[in-house]
């Protein structure tokens, strides 16, 4: 008998077992991940960016999480050891036109309490030599890091504190007995007071097997990325993002220098027809038939068809993508960037066409649900993995583990 149990195994359920372990010392903790490693999907494949906050609404979890956990995580980084590196950013504008929406972009900063800084063109070069560009802010918070060894310490402190860490167990089925809830896996069953579903690509799955209402249904985005060729990563010194729509989700085409000194370049954000589809030709006929036959899909597609039809323009010609990227570095040419890895985000989608653009966390029964944690997740997984905790602490009938 579990007190708790935590299902996923990337960054958000490791944060949240390590965080339980330590106000709970007494407890019973679990953790289940399918996979043969931990933080496989979401958390190993991102771009290793510690967010500001910048981009999210003032007073949103987003805000607030990102924001403390920015701190946070450097932190944690800087108490075990973890290569990190603050090096900041720019954002930039790359037409007159764009103007506006930095300085929108600006006073989000402000409003969210981030060290931001209005800089010209003229300054721009002075951080990013080869960036053309009419404007730019710079956000002095940010910075880089492996988010896998983040989670490798994670998983070392929850085995330290006496937590159970199980791979390679995949949950079929979580069904009741009495006031505990059992989780059925290809490793047997295993009980539980109480339910953390922390299962990112497939929350929303997990959520409907614990009997609770998702609220919407994770849509797969792959996003590819690039890599700087060596003789080429002189181009880039810190992090160079253009101004973001402030309608769409994903941040554009940008290029980071990631903590092993290489740059990337990326990502775009396509549907993928598989929740764990790394590659073009990946295909899974549940999760494209889930998709295909979800209202909320075609109502977001229609409103955001033109910047959809150019995601996938930039997918599959690596000469649209180049010229994306031109508009920060002009140096750069196709000859310079070779293919890398892929990563797939779980995006949360309304019945009604609407992107779920803060995170989302639902209470069940003797359970709570992670149904929306894309980027900034691994930022905020101190942050997330406290207010979880605070929430279960905050139910009368848990009481007796805070002893």
């Amino acid at each position: 008998m579990y007190d708790f149990a935590i299902i996923g195994g990337g960054i958000l359920g490791l944060s949240t077992a390590m965080v339980l372990g330590d106000r709970y010392p007494h407890a019973e903790i679990l953790v289940l991940e399918k996979e043969s490693q931990w933080a496989f999907h979401q958390t190993g494949n991102n771009s290793g960016v510690i967010h500001s906050g910048i981009y999210y609404k003032p007073g949103s979890f987003k805000a607030q999480f990102c924001r403390d956990g920015s701190r946070s995580m450097v932190e944690f980084c800087q108490k075990y050891g973890i290569d990190h590196d603050l090096c900041g950013k720019v954002i930039v504008a790359t037409e007159s036109q764009e103007l506006p929406r930095l300085e929108n972009l600006y006073k989000r900063g402000l409003d969210n309490g981030i060290a931001v800084q209005r800089i010209s063109p003229e300054e721009v070069k002075e951080i990013e030599p080869h960036v053309s560009c009419v404007g730019g802010i710079r956000v002095l918070s940010t910075g880089i890091v492996n988010y896998k060894q983040v989670c490798l310490k994670y998983a070392e402190i929850i085995q330290k504190q006496g937590g159970d860490l199980r791979l390679n167990t995949k949950v079929k089925q979580i069904f009741q007995r009495g006031k505990d809830q059992v989780i059925d896996t290809n490793k047997g069953n295993f009980e539980t007071k109480f339910v953390i579903n922390c299962g990112g690509l497939h929350s929303d799955r997990i959520a409907k097997l614990g009997k609770a209402n998702p609220q919407a249904k994770i849509i797969p985005f792959r996003g590819e990325y690039y890599e700087l060729t060596p003789a080429k990563c002189y181009l880039v010194k810190t992090l160079i993002y253009p101004v973001p729509n402030p309608d769409f989700p994903f941040l554009g085409v940008h290029l980071t220098r990631m903590i092993d000194n290489s740059v990337h370049a990326g990502p775009n954000a396509v549907l993928s027809l598989k929740r764990e589809g790394y590659k073009k030709t990946d295909f899974d006929l549940r999760d494209f038939a889930e998709v295909m036959t979800y209202p909320g899909f075609w109502k977001l597609a229609a409103k955001h068809a033109d910047e959809g039809i150019q995601e996938i323009i930039r997918s599959f010609s690596k000469a649209a993508f180049v010229k994306s990227l031109q508009k920060l570095i002009p140096e750069v040419q196709a000859k310079d960037l070779v293919p890398t890895h892929a990563g797939v985000r779980a995006q949360a989608l309304m019945n009604n066409g609407s992107l779920v653009d803060d995170f989302l966390i639902i209470q069940g029964d003797n359970s709570i649900h992670v149904c929306n944690a894309p980027s900034p997740a691994a930022t905020s997984s101190l942050e997330i993995g406290k207010a979880i905790v605070t929430q279960i602490s905050q139910q009368s009938h848990l009481e007796s583990l805070v002893a």
